[in-house]
């Protein structure tokens, strides 16, 4: 049945940034697709209740607390996550962070914390949970990336943000080339505008709601849950030919 190829019964997904905004909703979808979570989250406060919420709903979980951008952090997480599950199926690199401001005005230090979280942070937990999936001969990857890796977005300035999410793209499509004889899978979703708790009083702004609906065919935001079906798609065997692919989700954003 064309239903069952999407069942992540019997696996195990790492998600990083789970504790809040995309990355619950991501922990969430692979929990009701029947996937335990490994919620790899730097809050103390958000990560445990996700997890608590995740095993609500019949899954396992646990909280581990994860700096994506030290090394050390992340080999814990893996290390913990293969000692409490035995094996690690999916990694979603969701943990993200995005600074606005003109580029001749941005401060090295703000460039490079950007920079950090968004592309060596999610190449830091690629490289750790590949090694496990490369030995097993099995593993899914999925990167979190944006419509801003394919567009420059207006009338925010946000050089560093868009830079990254290029870059993850690209890398995207490496590790896919490289990994996929050993049978794990990369690919990437670049959404759009969502209508997340922190992007709504951006909404509700004429500066910028004003310009960003008009701009989607659809003229609306997305809702974040949308994005947990290509998350579960490409998690999942239903997508078992699909490697280096990167899934636009703007309401068609990017085709203007």
């Amino acid at each position: 049945m064309i239903l069952d190829k999407f069942s992540l019964s019997g696996c195990t997904a790492v998600v990083t940034g789970g504790g809040q905004g995309l990355g619950k909703v991501f922990c969430r979808a692979f929990a009701e697709a029947g996937a335990d979570i490994v919620v790899a989250e730097m809050n103390r406060e958000t990560g445990p209740v996700t997890a608590q919420e995740i095993e609500k709903i019949g899954r396992r979980a646990l909280f581990v607390e994860t700096d994506v951008t030290d090394r050390e952090s992340v080999e814990a997480m893996v290390g913990r996550a293969l000692d409490e599950f035995g094996k690690i199926d999916v990694l979603m690199n969701n943990a993200g962070i995005v600074h606005w401001g003109q580029a001749e005005a941005v401060s090295e230090e703000d460039w490079r914390k950007v920079i950090d979280v968004n592309l060596n942070g999610l190449f830091f937990c690629a490289q750790a949970v590949a090694r496990p999936m490369i030995e097993r001969k099995s593993g899914r990857i999925i990167n979190i990336a944006s419509m801003s890796g394919h567009i420059v977005n207006r009338p925010q300035c946000q050089a560093s943000y868009n830079a990254s999410k290029a870059a993850v793209i690209q890398l995207t499509k490496s590790l896919a080339t490289e990994w996929a004889k050993h049978n794990v899978r990369v690919n990437s979703i670049s959404p759009g505008y969502m209508g997340t708790d922190m992007a709504k009083p951006f909404f509700e702004n004429p500066e910028y709601g004003g310009v960003w609906i008009p701009s989607i065919p659809m003229r609306r935001p997305g809702e974040p849950e949308e994005l947990g079906g290509v998350a579960v798609f490409l998690a999942s065997e239903a997508s078992s030919y699909m490697t280096g692919s990167d899934v636009v989700v703007d309401g068609g954003f990017t085709c203007w």
